[in-house]
């Protein structure tokens, strides 16, 4: 006896016909990159051409397709789509990227950028062997307080840092957190300086991190990894060779997943 749920038969789920012929018509169309005429794209969809020209028109009116000069090309509304299932993808690849470069140097590697005012981590391995940092305070209103935030404040021009601040003020998490404001713009001299920015159990007791710098165009980026605090001795080396993959692969994925 077969399950039903919802109505639907659990090995026989309703399907609406107009919605797959509307989608087989946007792989017609997506296929041509110059576009293509009513006419053979419902032949190349088999549809009849009355349906398929009732199923342009709404496809047009919604923008997910564009007429030009008598051919059916995709619209912004399918280039959105398109462009979301892009930056999946790239970031499916920087993800396994990243899982690479943390199994080589054996800890838990971050990629984040600063986006629309706040910091924002995009990848992150997961490794059960070497965890990530668990975020138990947001890590947008704690930036002060980590190597990523911390990179990515040294990389803003005064006024964006001002106005981060003063929506994020500096507060200590931890007792080796930085505990003033001036305190902080002194240790973000030290991180433009030198290129990296360490950070000893100011975000989360028993971890150190640190984090570089990355180009991505004109967007602030990072790339960081984390350490358990008895390995503090490996976090100088391992931040070098980090620089070094960066140059080498992880800076290109980076870029496209962040222009």
């Amino acid at each position: 006896m077969l399950a039903i749920v919802n109505g639907e038969s659990a090995s026989h789920p309703t399907l609406i016909g107009s919605v797959q012929r509307a989608l087989r018509l946007l792989e017609a169309v997506g296929a041509h990159v110059d576009g293509a005429p009513a006419k053979q794209l419902a032949r190349e969809a088999g549809l009849p051409l009355p349906t398929a020209y009732h199923l342009l028109r709404t496809l047009t009116h919604e923008g997910y397709l564009q007429r030009e000069n008598g051919v059916f090309v995709l619209g912004a509304a399918a280039e959105v789509i398109g462009r979301a299932g892009a930056r999946r993808r790239q970031r499916a690849h920087l993800s396994e990227a990243l899982a690479v470069a943390g199994q080589e140097l054996g800890v838990a590697v971050y990629f984040a950028v600063y986006r629309e005012g706040e910091v924002e981590v995009v990848a992150v391995t997961d490794d059960p062997a070497r965890p990530p940092v668990v975020e138990w305070v947001d890590f947008r209103a704690t930036a002060h307080a980590h190597a990523i935030g911390q990179c990515l404040l040294a990389q803003l021009d005064e006024a964006t840092r001002r106005e981060h601040l003063a929506r994020h003020p500096v507060q200590s998490i931890t007792p080796f957190s930085v505990r003033t404001e001036d305190e902080l713009l002194h240790r973000l001299d030290t991180v433009r300086r030198g290129h990296v920015a360490y950070e000893r159990q100011e975000y989360a007791l028993g971890t150190v991190c640190a984090a570089i710098p990355v180009q991505v165009g004109a967007a602030a980026a990072t790339l960081a990894v984390s350490l358990p605090v008895d390995e503090l001795r490996r976090l100088r080396s391992v931040t070098d060779r980090l620089r070094k993959m960066a140059e080498a692969t992880l800076t290109t994925l980076a870029f496209s997943i962040s222009i």
